[in-house]
């Protein structure tokens, strides 16, 4: 009688052990979010790159550091379980409004639109830049799998922005590259710019290969009167559960005649960040991730007080942290990073901007001020 029930405990456990493989493994091939993958040909092809390697993309460094299956599941257990105070505002991130008649007719100086996190509109020589366009509700592959973001809206609501001469993506993670923001923008979006790799997600959801350019760390391309570059970063990537590092991460570098704009994408603190300010700086402006860190986690996240030596690293007259005040996504108070990165910056006499967001950002500026927002929140 024992041994039949236990039997039936066991059976029916396989069961269900069967019934979650199946379910995810047909959850991460079929659900669209997770995107597309690489094909042999493809592959091939990254072999010509310097950071591919055993058909993986590396950093130059030896990170990030394997964990294994063990080391992910305690830490996913760490992150739920942990109830950090203050980890998210007290109300809803309020952003300035901007008129869509505003964007569309705008004729002025080089200007940024912070959405939040690291999405940025820029107006620059009468083009409209998307960088890193993640208007998502959560930072993860389906809405059920994550925290609604600190701001439920936008400066100006997404179906409203004009046509988009450009979008230049960082890497392929939830919160930066994001299925539903690619399906609102792909029609009203001239070309996307991305690492090598990245394209396969954009083709998997719609977007025509002759509107994707991929490129791999130090290719330059000319884009009408501006030059975008390809710049390193030390991070990882991947979407499913077993395509990391598929794809490929970086930094940007955009130049126009009168502007040179750095940003840092995703990026842990290495030697790279001194090596792009000496061959593309001085910098108007650095857009440099600050947020969702943690010791843990330190070779592929920076610290507040590394993002502020990464300003100096890459020669910029002004720094604006991003990264930060849109998800929860690290065991951090979530006004940590604006407050440890001011005071170290202090310390190297280097600028910093924390602009609202919505707040214009006109990129030359060395003038305005913004007050400290974020305070009793």
């Amino acid at each position: 009688m024992i041994k039949r029930f236990l039997r039936k405990i066991m059976i029916t456990f396989l069961i269900v052990i069967g019934v979650i493989t199946i379910a995810t493994w047909a959850f991460t091939n079929f659900y669209p979010s997770f995107g597309g993958n690489s094909g042999k040909s493809q592959k091939l092809g990254y072999e010509q790159s310097r950071q591919f390697n055993d058909g993986k993309f590396r950093n130059i460094n030896p990170v990030p550091k394997e964990i294994g299956f063990i080391g992910t599941v305690s830490l996913a257990y760490k992150f739920l379980t942990t109830k950090v105070p203050n980890g998210r505002p007290n109300a809803d991130l309020k952003p300035h409004k901007i008129d869509s008649t505003d964007i569309a007719d705008y004729n002025g100086a080089a200007r940024m639109i912070w959405f939040g996190h690291s999405a940025f509109l820029l107006q620059i020589d009468k083009k409209n830049i998307l960088i890193d366009p993640m208007f998502g509700k959560v930072a993860a592959p389906h809405p059920l799998l994550g925290e609604n973001r600190f701001n439920s809206e936008f400066p100006i609501a997404i179906d409203q922005l004009p046509k988009i001469d450009a979008v230049i993506f960082s890497h392929d993670h939830y919160d930066h590259l994001d299925y539903e923001s690619v399906l609102k923008i792909k029609d009203k979006t001239d070309h996307f710019y991305a690492p090598l790799g990245v394209g396969n997600h954009l083709r998997a959801w719609g977007v025509k290969n002759l509107k994707i350019t991929e490129m791999d760390w130090w290719q330059e391309i000319q884009f009408d009167t501006l030059k975008l570059v390809c710049t390193p970063a030390q991070h990882f990537s991947g979407r499913g559960l077993s395509n990391g590092q598929s794809t490929l991460w970086s930094s940007w570098v955009i130049t126009s005649k009168n502007e040179n704009i750095y940003f840092s994408g995703d990026s842990g603190y290495a030697a790279h960040f001194k090596e792009i300010g000496e061959k593309y700086g001085p910098f108007d402006l650095a857009l440099l991730e600050c947020g969702q860190y943690n010791q843990l986690w330190s070779d592929i996240h920076m610290m507040p007080e590394e993002t502020a030596q990464a300003g100096v690293d890459v020669k910029a007259r002004k720094i604006m942290p991003i990264h930060w005040a849109g998800f929860k996504l690290a065991l951090h108070e979530w006004t940590d990073p604006i407050k440890r990165l001011e005071k170290k910056a202090s310390e190297l006499n280097l600028k910093v901007i924390a602009p609202q967001i919505g707040q214009e950002i006109i990129v030359k500026d060395s003038v305005t001020t913004y007050p400290n927002w974020w305070q009793n929140i």
